[in-house]
């Protein structure tokens, strides 16, 4: 069984954490991910901009930061469960973007929470090809769901 908690850092209602919650089930289900932890944290814009500051070196807001744990091979992880990390998403900047390109609130903090757990479970988009991989691979699990733009 995996564990993902949810936890809203901002003072704004936050409603979407059940949806949140199956996508990120079914981005586990389709990559065969078992008996795993992660904590995704709703933040606002002030926060995200100090964590983009302080660990990236990049001054200023954006929308989604993962850390792994995994990619720390000085952690001490049990093996009875993989503790992949956290991911904090940026609510003010999921508003924005979710207006930006014309979808629903609710897609793009789907989106990019599952865009999240891909990092978390090692992906990334540095390359083309490995963004192409990627994006379709969260595309596919929000498409599970009718989750579209």
């Amino acid at each position: 069984m995996n564990e993902v908690a949810i936890y809203n850092k901002t003072d704004e209602e936050f409603t979407y954490s059940d949806i949140i919650e199956k996508v990120v089930n079914k981005a586990f289900e389709v990559e065969g991910v078992k008996k795993a932890s992660c904590s995704i944290i709703i933040v606002d814009n002030t926060f995200i901009h100090k964590l983009n500051k302080e660990y990236r070196g990049i001054d200023r807001v954006t929308d989604v930061i993962s850390f792994a744990l995994e990619d720390d091979k000085s952690m001490v992880i049990p093996d009875d469960i993989r503790l992949l990390g956290d991911i904090y998403i940026c609510l003010d900047k999921a508003k924005e973007q979710a207006k930006e390109y014309g979808h629903s609130l609710e897609r793009e903090l789907c989106f990019l929470a599952v865009h999240g757990i891909y990092h978390l479970l090692g992906y990334d988009h540095e390359t083309e090809e490995d963004a192409k991989i990627m994006f379709k691979k969260q595309e596919e699990v929000l498409m599970e769901y009718g989750i579209t733009r």
